[in-house]
């Protein structure tokens, strides 16, 4: 009885070794091949997110965390008989994060409130900053719009976002022929060390009370590093009072960091 005792004990020791064996090393190789890393894209709230794949390290925001962006105004001004462009105001508080794609629509209302004009169009919400947007030559038939309404037509997804345009600058703006033919000549100097491209800039003049009265853009391809390169905007007629302000806006798209 105890041989035989001692022969069990003996299979067990080495049955157990046995199995401790295939356990350290297979149990390493079925963890690795079954364990998923946490990540941005697993459905799960696993490192740190505030809502699942959202805040953290994530690219995507949780929009709790966001302060809502405003349209301060939107006004449409005449190009001539039946064109007019029109330009809104955005302010997005948010420092470090953006909408990168979101549709858009103006409205063009008459004096008897009748929707005689819309235009859509897409564009990014920038960066803690107030930016316009800007549509130019829309058609209104014979019809005088009065009010503009711009408003935000698709859902925003919110991301962590630089601005494209920091160390981008427009310097030097002098405005000449007001009571003619109105022109805005200025400077856009890219104070960085790489290639800027793309960069649009919306020209916005304001009377003495800070009401729009016209807008305008213009379209820069390229500017290298460190260097100033001249634009200039115009218009057809005088504007309707005297400028006090202009405000010129670089944009560009911008790019995602991860």
């Amino acid at each position: 009885m105890a041989t035989s005792d001692w022969a069990k004990n003996r299979q067990i020791m080495y049955g157990g070794g046995v199995f401790l064996f295939l356990f350290v090393i297979i149990a390493p190789i079925v963890f690795f091949l079954v364990y998923e890393s946490p990540s941005c894209f697993d459905g799960k709230r696993n490192q740190g997110e505030s809502s699942i794949d959202r805040g953290g390290p994530c690219q995507l925001l949780d929009e709790r965390s966001i302060q809502p962006q405003a349209v301060l105004w939107a006004r449409s001004f005449p190009v001539r008989d039946g064109s007019y462009n029109a330009v809104a105001y955005i302010e997005n508080p948010n420092q470090e994060a953006g909408v990168y794609d979101v549709a858009y629509q103006f409205k063009l209302y008459d004096d008897r409130n009748i929707l005689i004009a819309e235009r859509f169009g897409r564009v990014p919400i920038f960066p803690g900053k107030v930016f316009p947007i800007f549509e130019s030559r829309i058609d209104t038939g014979n019809r005088v719009p009065v009010r503009t309404f711009f408003s935000f037509v698709s859902d925003l997804t919110w991301e962590r976002m630089s601005d494209p345009t920091l160390g981008v600058s427009v310097i030097n703006e002098k405005l000449n022929g007001e009571d003619t033919s109105p022109r805005i000549d200025a400077s856009v100097r890219n104070n960085t060390v790489s290639t800027k491209e793309d960069i649009v800039i919306i020209a916005t003049v304001f009377d003495r009370a800070g009401n729009a009265i016209n807008s305008s853009r213009t379209l820069v391809d390229r500017i290298a590093p460190n260097t100033e390169i001249p634009i200039a905007f115009t218009w057809p007629s005088p504007f309707p009072t005297d400028v006090t302000r202009i405000d010129l806006v670089p944009l560009a798209l911008p790019k995602r960091t991860q």
